[in-house]
């Protein structure tokens, strides 16, 4: 998009919601990071995840970037070097620094990233009453409601290499709900619509929306739990090569996988530090590939991606356990579709029939990726409530498993 041309690449984003959006979602990213020394926020654990100061920093990059910059008369930029230190992956806005080093960043500090925020989300006070910047606003918000969850999953991460064990927040984890009976949800099959359709907020790799054949299919109606998957372990599943896709064979051989990620014996590491692992709770930070096991050890397979879309489109996308406030997110269970986990579909991450990647810079957001990856549907524990939708595609490689990632049912009927 070149500058100073206002285009509103999402339909229908009406600007006094999305200011509201605007300040509420940039004020719980700070509520969450509250907790944390400037050493915590600094911590990198690995390349797939980022420091907690440097999610501060790239959302309020983002801001500068693609609406202060061009839409906000006289906006200078708060320093000129520190949009090489943001900058994630996209290519029109030049050079950046490695993603594997933002962990050596020890400044800007922490107290100098929320100096800066303070001062783009005055200055964005101007923009966000401009209807034709309303489209840039939603999708602004959007970005940093994902930044959100990325955030806290990897700052999890990163705390989980410490051998103490350390909490971000204190107190025990509450109990989960007590495991209903397994049900399913049928469909008969036929011609389906899926995808984006209407006024409301959607990422492109949402649409368009068109038609698929579905085959007649039932989806359980709950999340497999701990103790379903202890059941899996006891009984040989990571050490039987014949439940297992080639390439996840291989990945269990090479990294010597033998449980979901935080398990410890009869624990799990949380955000509130070591825990008892609920066996009533959602099975939580598993791989594709364990999904896929899983599902064939059960007997089932995992859904499609249409499969689930269909079956949620009757179901309220705010409902379930998500991301209320600066709390520390658990899978909890219950049989709500959305909520808890990511739920792994079959699907290759893959464009719909007649996806054009947007012009401009934000054509750089999700059509680049499409290539090697699966497809999640639904909402965590970590997601903010009313981010998600039915049409809504989460996207992450086979072997990925730090975020809170689970898995759902299906059957053939």
């Amino acid at each position: 998009m070149p500058r100073g041309e206002r285009q509103n690449p999402i339909s229908g984003a009406d600007a006094a919601t999305f200011g509201d959006s605007f300040r509420a979602t940039r004020a719980l990213t700070e509520a969450l990071v509250r907790p944390l020394s400037d050493a915590d926020a600094s911590l990198q654990s690995m390349e797939d995840a980022s420091p907690a100061k440097w999610h501060l920093a790239h959302t309020t990059w983002f801001w500068e970037t693609f609406l202060l910059r061009d839409y906000a008369p006289g906006h200078r930029l708060w320093r000129e070097d520190w949009p090489f230190l943001f900058n994630s992956y996209y290519e029109a806005e030049g050079a950046r620094m490695a993603r594997g080093q933002r962990g050596i960043l020890s400044r800007p500090t922490l107290t100098e990233v929320l100096e800066w925020r303070a001062a783009v989300n005055d200055a964005m006070t101007l923009l966000l009453d401009d209807p034709a910047l309303s489209g840039l606003i939603a999708l602004g918000v959007a970005h940093e409601q994902q930044h959100i969850e990325l955030l806290l999953t990897d700052i999890k991460h990163a705390l989980f290499q410490n051998p103490l064990g350390p909490a971000m927040w204190d107190g025990a984890a509450p109990s989960a709900a007590p495991t209903a009976a397994m049900g399913w949800h049928h469909h008969p099959g036929g011609i389906a619509l899926v995808g984006h359709e209407g006024d409301g907020f959607a990422f492109d790799n949402e649409g368009p929306r068109h038609r698929v054949l579905i085959e007649p299919f039932a989806l359980v109606d709950r999340l497999v739990t701990n103790r379903e998957w202890d059941g899996f372990i006891a009984d040989g599943g990571y050490r039987d090569a014949r439940l297992w896709l080639s390439d996840g064979w291989g990945w269990v051989q090479a990294q010597g996988i033998a449980a979901p990620l935080y398990w410890r014996d009869d624990q799990h590491f949380t955000h509130q530090g070591w825990q008892p692992r609920d066996a009533n709770a959602p099975v939580s930070h598993i791989s594709y590939y364990e999904a896929d096991a899983f599902a064939t050890w059960a007997g089932h397979r995992l859904p499609t991606e249409f499969e689930w879309e269909t079956i949620a489109a009757s179901h309220d996308p705010a409902a379930g356990n998500q991301l209320d406030g600066a709390t520390p997110p658990l899978p909890q269970g219950g049989q709500n579709l959305f909520g808890d986990c990511w739920q792994f579909t079959r699907s290759a991450y893959l464009p719909y029939p007649g996806f054009r990647i947007a012009e401009g810079v934000v054509g750089e957001y999700n059509g680049k990726f499409m290539s090697g990856q699966v497809v999640l549907r639904g909402a965590s524990c970590a997601t903010v409530r009313g981010h998600s939708r039915a049409s809504y595609r989460n996207f992450f490689y086979p072997q990925q498993r730090w975020q809170f990632t689970g898995l759902r049912l299906a059957k053939d009927v």
